[in-house]
């Protein structure tokens, strides 16, 4: 599956658990739910995933990719240390430009 370069970069940046990289994906103002939490702004959301990496040492596996206008929508299996690994995931984002603004993470 060819992925646009950015997704390609945020998942790679994900799977190499650097958290600085990840963020930086985002623009400054982006959310991101999760859990049923929020988080904005690049600061929050490297905080975020530090905290997830760290706790689950995840690992994304791409297995969709659909866009319609600047949202996306990518499934992947996830895998790391947490109940049930791995799993299969949506992440549904908004870009604005190739920046990340919106990010959903539901099952």
């Amino acid at each position: 599956m060819k992925l646009p370069e950015n997704i390609a970069g945020f998942i790679k940046a994900q799977n190499d658990l650097d958290s600085t990289a990840f963020a930086n994906y985002f623009t400054a103002q982006a959310t991101v739910s999760d859990e049923g939490a929020s988080y904005s702004g690049r600061e929050e959301i490297k905080q975020w995933i530090q905290a997830a990496t760290e706790k689950y040492n995840m690992q994304l596996t791409p297995i969709d990719f659909t866009q319609t206008g600047s949202k996306r929508k990518l499934t992947v299996e996830v895998s790391g240390r947490f109940p049930a690994s791995p799993i299969v995931m949506n992440y549904h984002l908004e870009l604005d430009g190739s920046s990340i603004s919106s990010l959903k993470i539901t099952d």
